[in-house]
């Protein structure tokens, strides 16, 4: 009997799984979908990307708001993953630091749209905007703290990771309309900047 009641759990966990897994592939066809065609492309291109059917994207997210507030998060997520994994595998907590920044870099750039629809719902953009800055501070301050500490960046900058944070922001602004401007190119010289003088 217990046999038969773990073998049901063991299936419904599988299950789980197999669901948690297709909805990652769902946002991540999205956010692939909203790089290249914004937030307003056609959701039977997301469903063809994802390989799925439109009514699996209307029942995991049933307004257009939901989808994107959903793929806001997951990338919010991804980045926020990111940092102590390349702090692991870095060579160097600087070298960890400027990839992490990369992916933040790709994060903002890559958003076309997101804001703007997002703010037709004021309430909806601020949890968003509050999620973004409690998921991904906390990981730029343990980046920033561990180059710091290994004397790779100058302590005298009194940098927090909110500043920094928000200067690479203020670099990205406007990226995508001016093919004269490498907002990258210039992420790079910044975090290059906060290097110690050898």
């Amino acid at each position: 009997m217990n046999d038969i009641g773990q073998g049901a759990g063991s299936a419904a966990g599988s299950k789980r799984k197999d669901a948690r897994r297709n909805q990652q592939a769902l946002l991540d066809a999205a956010a692939a979908v909203f790089v290249t065609s914004g937030v307003e492309a056609p959701v039977r291109d997301i469903a063809a990307r994802a390989g799925v059917g439109m009514g699996t994207i209307y029942r995991h997210f049933p307004t257009r708001a939901d989808l994107v507030i959903a793929v806001y998060r997951h990338q919010v997520d991804a980045c926020a993953e990111a940092g102590p994994a390349l702090l692991a595998a870095g060579p160097t907590a600087h070298a960890a630091l400027g990839r992490w920044v990369d992916l933040f870099v790709d994060f903002l750039v890559t958003k076309h749209g997101l804001a703007a629809a997002l703010q037709t719902d004021n309430a909806g953009f601020e949890a968003l905007h509050a999620y973004f800055l409690d998921r991904l501070l906390p990981v730029c301050t343990q980046l920033l703290d561990a180059a710091v500490a290994s004397g790779e960046i100058r302590s005298d900058l009194d940098l927090s990771a909110y500043q920094l944070m928000r200067g690479v922001g203020n670099l990205c602004v406007g990226a995508d309309g001016d093919p004269r401007y490498d907002a990258r190119r210039m992420v790079e010289l910044l975090v290059a900047g906060l290097r110690q003088p050898r």
